[in-house]
């Protein structure tokens, strides 16, 4: 069995006296789809900023391509794309060249062919010179979901990539996952509530009281169950 591009074990994450994240173990492999469930500040978003390397957990360690995340080599940041509240867009640079921009970065041949096919899969090429900032929440939202995926990297990180986007946006934005998970890239995204994906099988999580819980056993958990079971131990 090939290496997980993903694994935790007993990650943890404490801001001040409060626990956000609990011996959290995960494992995803290449090809796989994970959805971790949560409402706000279950510490859904917590967890991906760790797995990207941009927070260090307090306790446990999270490994990305075997990897330490709290030393995340540039040649290893650079296989990980990521959707997260902030869309990482240059708000005064139009919808192409904030593409071209990040093609430039991932060392792209052509960037601005790139940029234009990408405008295309995302229903945006009849605005790809309009600023950023004119921009609808959902398509700004479409547009980060390119620049998170345009270099096809290995690992894509998507905090609620749903949120704001119409049911033409939300079925672009599926069909990027299900294409990112068909090439073999480890997809683990959050929502608030499971949403459903043709052709694809999801693990599916909740976070519960700071644990990360396989969804099935998520009533067991609120009883008091065997929650060190429940998590493989």
């Amino acid at each position: 069995m090939s290496a997980p591009v993903v694994e935790t074990h007993r990650l943890a994450k404490t801001y001040g006296l409060a626990p956000v994240l609990r011996e959290v173990d995960l494992r995803v492999l290449a090809g796989a789809g994970t959805f971790v469930i949560g409402g706000n500040g279950s510490g859904k978003s917590t967890l991906l900023r760790i797995l990207a390397g941009l927070e260090a957990p307090s306790g446990g360690h999270a490994l990305v391509f075997g990897q330490d995340t709290r030393k995340l080599a540039a040649r290893y940041r650079r296989r990980v794309g990521m959707i997260a509240h902030q869309s990482f867009l240059y708000p005064n640079l139009s919808a192409r060249e904030n593409l071209e921009f990040y093609a430039e970065l991932y060392s792209i041949a052509d960037p601005h062919a790139s940029a234009d096919q990408w405008l295309d899969r995302v229903g945006l090429a009849g605005v790809a010179d309009a600023r950023v900032r004119t921009f609808s929440r959902g398509m700004e939202q479409r547009l980060a979901a390119a620049r998170a995926m345009l270099h096809e990297p290995a690992l894509l990180l998507l905090d609620e990539p749903f949120a704001s986007l119409d049911h033409d946006g939300a079925e672009i934005v599926a069909g990027l996952i299900r294409g990112a998970i068909d090439r073999g890239a480890a997809v683990i995204a959050t929502a608030h509530a499971v949403p459903e994906i043709e052709g694809v099988e999801f693990a599916i999580y909740e976070i519960a009281r700071g644990l990360l819980v396989p969804r099935a056993h998520k009533e067991e958990v609120r009883r008091g169950g065997r929650i060190r079971s429940l998590l493989g131990r």
